[in-house]
């Protein structure tokens, strides 16, 4: 029975509209599609392999299963992950990539022989709605599709694959130089099949995007390779199509393992979100600020007085709180929550991280927006008649209101960058 593997063991990519966690051992067990804060279709981080996985790997340890990798690491300055094993047969290399989006989202698996002839398997198993829901899986000419309800998820390879206790496997061995891809895309289930992939190409084309995304960093002090490390990892966490930023692309890893604080963290913090930005700001990226406060203009529209802590990706409003009670969570971790209940709360804190955003924008060059300014002006207005009531703070307490020094400091914040305005 596969189990989670540890957190700190799991490795992020993405297209910047969703995002995949792939274990140390090549198994997928985190994927929502086709945003971030889409169901799972794998969603065995939150449970056991019942509930989706993709394992791809040697056939060399216990059970057939692949061991850990020998050796791991992005490619260069990218979001391109590659895992080598060493086997008693030989050397093999899989590469791992989700390219950014033209047209469906896709997940690309590219398994590279290296030296020997090494047996490689390919285990999918894919479970809508967060683990709830089996897929009918058939083949249509040489693509296998696995559809529920609204979805419908592709998969493309040259390999021979079969299916087996509800899920699809692929026995092969690669020899030294010989590449074998698998990619699966999703596509609305009543629509045309999305295109078949072209996994090189989209290597390719996935590197040079992030080659030329890091040329605009601008910092060049100590320990440059891990911040610039942390700026495609917070990179990845933007929502592309609207500027949104989300906290996690995960749900309900637990504040402590076998506790109840499990989040729903797939959603735009104001508080973490700008601080997010004054990290790419003060690094040259300024395109990031822009889409963001534009995202930030759309989503208070004209309701300032009613401003939320958090919202959609898109802007949306409603992020009612559900449990998901199938789902053991994280090492036993329940309850397992999709949506947050947070949404309500007051948080005065937030104001100070939004003015002080919007005063960094402004001051590293970013051209002025006469609404963004308007903006800020009617949220101190609301600033001045309760600054100094009681509310939840940055800890979310889910209890009586109460004062915290954190939340006074900021609504000074946001007083102090106004008058600077």
């Amino acid at each position: 029975m596969h189990v989670a593997g540890r957190i700190e063991d799991y490795a992020l990519i993405g297209d910047m509209q969703t995002a995949a966690l792939v274990c140390r051992d090549g198994t997928v067990d985190w994927l929502c599609l086709p945003r971030f804060d889409s169901p799972a279709v794998f969603a065995g981080l939150l449970g056991t392999e019942e509930h989706g996985f993709w394992r791809l790997g040697p056939v060399n340890g216990p059970g057939g299963r692949p061991a850990p990798a020998d050796r791991r690491r992005y490619r260069g300055d990218s979001l391109v992950l590659e895992s080598e094993w060493d086997t008693p047969r030989g050397t093999v290399r899989v590469i791992d990539f989700m390219p950014p989006r033209d047209g469906a989202p896709q997940l690309i698996r590219i398994v590279e022989g290296v030296s020997g002839r090494v047996p490689m398997r390919s285990e999918l198993r894919m479970r809508f709605s967060y683990g709830w829901v089996v897929p009918w899986v058939h083949k249509i000419d040489d693509r296998t599709v696995a559809v529920a309800g609204p979805d419908s998820v592709w998969l493309d390879t040259e390999a021979e694959t079969y299916g087996k206790d509800l899920t699809t496997f692929s026995d092969f061995t690669v020899s030294p130089g010989e590449r074998i891809a698998f990619t699966i895309s999703w596509e609305p289930s009543h629509k045309q099949p999305p295109a078949v992939a072209d996994p090189e190409g989209s290597l390719e084309a996935t590197e040079e995007f992030w080659r030329e995304w890091v040329e605009h960093c601008t910092y060049h002090g100590p320990y440059r390779d891990a911040v610039v490390r942390s700026l495609i990892t917070l990179k990845a966490l933007t929502y592309a199509p609207t500027g949104g930023i989300v906290a996690a692309p995960t749900t309900s890893l637990p504040e402590c393992l076998g506790g109840v604080r499990n989040w729903d963290y797939r959603f735009t913090w104001l508080r973490d979100a700008a601080i997010t930005l004054s990290s790419l700001l003060r690094t040259g990226y300024r395109e990031e600020a822009r889409a963001w406060r534009e995202w930030l203009l759309r989503a208070v529209a004209g309701d300032p007085e009613n401003l939320q802590i958090m919202y959609g990706i898109a802007g949306e409003r409603e992020l009612g709180e559900n449990e998901l009670t199938w789902l053991p969570g994280y090492e036993n971790s329940r309850p397992v929550r999709v949506g947050n209940g947070a949404a309500g709360q007051l948080q005065l804190d937030v104001y100070g991280e939004v003015t002080e955003a919007l005063h960094l924008a402004h001051m590293t060059g970013l051209a002025r927006n006469d609404y963004a300014s308007l903006l800020q002006l009617k949220l101190i207005q609301w600033v001045e008649k309760h600054w100094d009531e009681p509310d939840e703070g940055i800890w979310e307490v889910r209890g009586p209101r109460r004062h915290f020094v954190h939340s006074k400091v900021m609504t000074w914040v946001a007083v102090d960058r106004t008058v600077k305005l």
